[in-house]
């Protein structure tokens, strides 16, 4: 009960709001492009975008896998996946998916990549997000982390302090990713950026 409750919650905020959603953020796509770059995948692999709303970050997780390889766009708002489409973010190879992130419909172990942009401080439980997105990912495997503000800047526009509560705050972080089945490698707060990436070993 408790889980559709939020599933029904999340589609009344973001339904209305998706056919303006890539106007509104487009500016972002440089961003999001400069994260996908961090990762490491290659040509021929399966990459997810959690979350994807338009799907900002599709083209540039289509370019590191190539057209041998698999993006999967996974959003909880029908409406989010239409306007990806409508913004031509589907195709061979590029598929959208309506799903739970935290109940994902795949095998184990399929998945090489994975990008979560301004997601799992969203969730109810994010540890349990994390490790189901450790089930899907293949060892070697990477999750990228982002968001195209950082922690402090983000807290300030929402006119509340840092929670130190908060699961992206490296103290929190880096014992929920171990826990879960991954490995933080890279960690960035920066002001303009938040970028954390783990490694599943």
């Amino acid at each position: 009960m408790a889980g559709r409750a939020e599933h029904t919650a999340t589609r009344a905020f973001f339904t209305p709001r998706a056919d303006a959603w890539e106007e509104r953020f487009a500016y972002q796509t440089p961003a999001y492009e400069a994260a996908v770059s961090r990762m490491g995948l290659t040509e021929g692999g399966t990459a997810l975008d959690l979350g994807c709303g338009s799907g900002r970050a599709l083209p540039a997780l289509r370019r590191l896998v190539g057209a041998s390889g698999t993006v999967l766009g996974v959003d909880l708002t029908p409406a989010m996946l239409t306007a990806a489409a409508r913004e031509g973010r589907t195709g061979p190879g590029r598929l959208l998916l309506v799903a739970d992130c935290a109940r994902l419909p795949l095998a184990a172990g399929t998945v090489h990549g994975i990008f979560a942009a301004g997601l799992l401080d969203h969730l109810p439980k994010p540890r349990t997000a994390l490790a189901e997105w450790a089930r899907v990912c293949a060892p070697g495997g990477e999750l990228l982390l982002f968001h195209p503000s950082g922690r402090a800047e983000r807290a300030a526009r929402h006119g509340r302090p840092l929670s130190p509560d908060d699961p992206l705050a490296g103290p929190n972080l880096r014992p929920a990713l171990e826990a879960t089945g991954w490995r933080l490698a890279e960690y960035e707060d920066a002001p303009d950026h938040f970028l954390a990436r783990a490694r599943r070993p």
